[in-house]
């Protein structure tokens, strides 16, 4: 049984109707003081809480309600119903305990699919347990769901990847924070093929390359004539993503006047093409990724944190390598394995010194920084069997230097100044293993202007 909460006999009945014709059977009420009365009487499945109460009518409001319903009975999840004007409201209801939050008016296939979500995370055991012994190997897990890409044993990623298979099944959005190179595009593809949407798209947006000005276009798509550039249609990063899951790489470079743009469409499942004013509907599942802190960003107010809520209904935490030196070995002799076809280098292989000396290594650049390395020893070295002198004479400097890499610079007219900056930035991703943060501070860019530059020169990354 579920339990609608709302003053608005109009709402209360629509809730009750819709809910019933998909199959959750409801008790709607108007006040607080009946709905502590119906849950003391009858635990619910689920709450609706509106939390926009008059106050002349009940003398209490949403938020107050929430805190009693959360004392009452912590276990039962509560989703929030409020006005796009109050989302203010309903972040410090998230705070509170609630579980969700929809706005009105709503669509109700968005609210079937948010009651869903929830419904399914609490079905799911809220923090998995670690894998510590032999009773949880890791070829159980691949027996289970597929993570066939993702190399290592140790107990943090098991622990993760336990996480990730238990709500892979659900549409909840996913936070993916860690830092460079340490594959949160990799596990954000692993949510995808684990989950019911794994038939359909999975697309990747590097927010940090996209600009404000471009924003709108780039993920809404624009019809031809719609500004002075436009001379074709073009299909937004949303409508290619429809049905499937969008990966938002790098979401703490997203400039705030996007952040607002962005947050709208996470919470109406609506959009417009730039030059078409019909909304459209979207039907997807949103994991975003960022190296950065965005609840220290929130507190400085450069992240919003009402879009900070909306994305971080489950949040998974990547470890460093250095955090699982165990893994080195065998990330290792993955790479040796696929540059032995690459460079069709069959005898080679790497020793038990080199290894041990891999994993004293800091590696700062993480899984990133230890392919390249090992790429170089490989491209250096005559060796069949590589020795830590072999790495050792290939490795870069542990501390991050001021300028890009050393060498020398193109002769004078020799390039054009684009065909020099891209030089430069090639020559500088090489130098800090494909370090984004480092690249750019190198360079004196932001890490925004450096994805715009890197998209501008089509020069591959990975974030």
């Amino acid at each position: 049984m579920f339990l609608i909460v709302d003053d608005d006999l109009a709402i209360r009945t629509s809730l009750k109707l819709l809910l019933k014709q998909a199959g959750y059977p409801a008790q709607a009420v108007a006040t607080p003081a009946e709905a502590l009365a119906a849950v003391r009487e009858a635990l619910p499945e689920l709450v609706l809480l509106d939390m926009n109460f008059s106050l002349a009518t009940t003398g209490h409001d949403g938020l107050a309600l929430l805190r009693q319903l959360k004392e009452l009975a912590p276990q039962v999840p509560v989703v929030l119903i409020t006005g796009w004007g109050s989302i203010e409201l309903a972040v410090a209801g998230m705070k509170a305990g609630a579980a969700e939050f929809v706005t009105k008016p709503w669509h109700n296939d968005s609210l079937l699919q948010t009651i869903g979500t929830v419904l399914a995370l609490q079905q799911a055991p809220a923090t998995p347990t670690a894998p510590a012994g032999p009773a949880n190997p890791r070829h159980q897990l691949d027996q289970q769901f597929h993570f066939q890409p993702i190399i290592g044993h140790d107990a943090r990623l098991l622990y993760i990847l336990r996480q990730v298979g238990q709500v892979a099944a659900t549409d909840a959005a996913v936070l993916i924070e860690g830092e460079s190179g340490t594959g949160k595009e990799l596990i954000a593809e692993a949510i995808h093929r684990n989950s019911h949407r794994a038939r359909q798209p999975f697309v990747k947006v590097n927010l940090g390359g996209i600009s404000a000005s471009l924003f709108e276009s780039e993920m809404f798509g624009h019809r031809r004539g719609a500004f002075t550039d436009a001379k074709t249609d073009r299909v937004g990063r949303f409508e290619l993503a429809n049905g499937g899951t969008i990966f938002l790489d790098e979401i703490g470079e997203l400039e705030l006047a996007s952040q607002v743009k962005l947050l709208r469409v996470l919470q109406d499942r609506t959009y417009e093409v730039l030059g078409d004013s019909k909304p459209r509907r979207l039907d997807i599942r949103v994991i975003a990724a960022t190296n950065r802190n965005l609840a220290e960003m929130v507190a400085q107010g450069c992240f919003r944190e009402d879009l900070f809520y909306r994305i971080n209904l489950i949040a998974v935490r990547l470890p460093a390598l250095r955090e699982r030196p165990a893994d080195i070995p065998l990330l290792t002799q993955h790479f040796i394995a696929e540059l032995r076809a690459t460079y069709q280098r069959p005898a080679l292989k790497v020793g038990a010194r080199a290894l041990h000396w891999l994993r004293e290594q800091p590696l700062p650049g993480n899984i990133r920084e230890l392919k390249n390395l090992v790429e170089r020893a490989v491209l250096v070295s005559g060796h069949e069997e590589l020795g830590p002198e072999d790495f050792q004479a290939n490795a870069l400097p542990a501390t991050t230097q001021p300028g890009p890499a050393p060498g020398e610079l193109p002769a004078p007219g020799s390039m054009t100044l684009d065909e020099l900056e891209s030089h430069m930035i090639r020559q500088s991703l090489v130098h800090y293993a494909g370090n984004i943060s480092r690249v750019a501070r190198a360079l004196g860019l932001s890490r925004g202007a450096l994805y715009r530059r890197l998209e501008k020169h089509g020069i591959p990354y990975d974030a």
